[in-house]
């Protein structure tokens, strides 16, 4: 079955799809959004458990992108709360403060551990004082930023938990990206003196009072409000081109196929499917490089507790390799909001994983047991205090920077670049590990580009929408 065609066609609900919408319906279009989810807001939305919200990786609402922060406030409008930061690493048994304090870092490493420390960032900046040749990996970046011994402390183990690859295979492009303009320096700053010239160490932070897929419910409420659609529950399974130019996609929707025709095309789902579902295919050399590219998978164990009051933070970060957790989300700390009863806690224990590993393999009853389990042997709460728990699994969750993405990653740009009437926008459709904020600046010049202006997505510069979050 065929329909009359749509002026434009958006494929993925997610920041950068929404934002892409929203600025087009401020413009008189009317544009369709097409979602596989029965959800909007991708892997920034809201899941809900017996009245119990829950986000997908916690989402800051901090930007340095004035277009962005202005489209959260004019659409949200007064739904924000302020959100006090406070966040703290586990390492060998101790919490550590984030950022450093005097305090807790003498405390918990010593004082001879602290110097050691900053001996080992002293001689490595003697040691390549003199050496122009530019880190590689994020073993190198990180050891001639903080030295080694910090980058053992700290970086390594939960890096590598996260990614599940070593340290020494991960481009220093990531590095770079996520972490890039803090130093020991300032660390050691803040240690002092409790401050830092470093503006990604906000102190606090806007944040939905339902959590962040309140916003992305909004924006689809906004542009169903002006006539366009944002359709769930829609499949993408073909993408028919004639020679450089879309012609029409089709979808599966409740077991049936309809083909849609469409003058723009503008997609955020993975690049790599995106690629595998177009036809005529593209030529075999960009099929085996997209099969190359790689994704890191997740997932999230919820876990409701009969406690008021666990821990203060936000999350903790578990840099322990004798932990399994990667990150624990305290909701409550978010939004009173996120819970339904104010005497009871839910946590998000957060696994990294790739799928069909042991960790995604194990059941939903084992995962819930092994989040419990490591939530005791941690000292943040008793086995017997967990009521019950649900299980979330992201698939594609982040783009993996190997020693070869990039390589990989530009000859896909290159290609995706000949077609006329087809853009691809958010963390998925480039392959890029970036920030909500990001997301929806890529999808926000996309519709801009369909206005008349001409943007390179590709040159959208992250130093614009990052906080430059210190994430190890």
């Amino acid at each position: 079955m065929t329909i009359s065609p749509e002026n434009i066609i958006i494929i993925g609900a997610g920041p950068a799809g929404l934002t892409c919408a929203y600025e087009l319906i401020k413009n008189n279009h009317k544009p369709l959004v097409l979602e596989q989810a029965d959800l909007v807001g991708g892997i920034s939305r809201t899941e809900i458990y017996k009245g119990y919200r829950f986000d997908i990786g916690g989402h800051r609402f901090y930007t340095k992108v004035i277009e962005i922060e202005q489209l959260w406030t004019e659409v949200l409008g007064d739904n924000f709360i302020q959100v006090p930061r406070l966040s703290r690493i586990y390492y060998r048994g101790k919490f550590f403060d984030y950022p450093l304090s005097l305090k807790s870092t003498l405390t918990n490493l010593g004082i001879i551990e602290s110097v050691l420390i900053i001996w080992s960032y002293a001689k490595t900046k003697l040691l390549f004082f003199d050496n122009k040749k530019e880190a590689e990996t994020f073993e190198d970046w990180v050891i001639t930023s903080f030295g080694e011994r910090l980058y053992r402390t700290f970086f390594k183990t939960y890096t590598e938990k996260v990614w599940g690859i070593p340290c020494n295979q991960i481009q220093a492009e990531w590095a770079k990206q996520r972490i890039k303009g803090l130093s020991l320096k300032e660390a050691i700053m803040n240690i002092f003196f409790g401050k830092s010239n470093t503006k990604s160490l906000i102190n606090q932070f806007d944040y939905p009072i339902l959590g962040p897929g309140m916003m992305w419910e909004a924006f689809a409420d906004a542009i169903e409000n002006k006539g366009a659609k944002v359709q769930l529950n829609s499949k993408i399974i073909k993408i028919n081109r004639k020679s450089t130019k879309i012609l029409s996609i089709e979808v599966e929707e409740k077991g049936k196929i309809k083909i849609i025709e469409g003058k723009h095309f503008v997609s955020s789902m993975p690049v790599t499917k995106l690629l595998s579902i177009i036809e005529p295919k593209p030529p075999d050399n960009i099929l085996n490089v997209a099969n190359k590219l790689k994704y890191r998978d997740f997932l999230i164990v919820a876990l409701i507790i009969d406690a008021e009051d666990l821990f203060p933070d936000n999350w903790i970060y578990i840099h322990d390799q004798n932990f399994r957790v990667g990150r624990i989300q305290n909701f409550k700390n978010w939004s009173q909001k996120m819970v339904p009863d104010i005497t009871k806690t839910c946590l998000g224990m957060e696994y990294f994983c790739s799928e069909g590993d042991d960790l995604w393999s194990l059941s939903n009853s084992e995962l819930i047991k092994l989040a419990t389990q490591e939530l005791e042997r941690l000292g943040l709460a008793k086995y017997k205090l967990v009521e019950e728990g649900t299980v979330l699994r992201q698939k594609k969750a982040y783009p993996v920077y190997d020693k070869n993405y990039y390589q990989y990653l530009t000859t896909i740009k290159d290609y995706l670049g000949t077609f006329e009437n087809l853009q691809t926008i958010g963390r998925n459709g480039m392959h890029r590990y970036n920030n909500q904020d990001h997301s929806m600046l890529t999808g926000l010049l996309a519709a801009k580009n369909i206005l008349g202006e001409k943007h390179d997505l590709w040159e959208v510069n992250t130093e614009r929408s990052y906080y430059e979050e210190f994430r190890t």
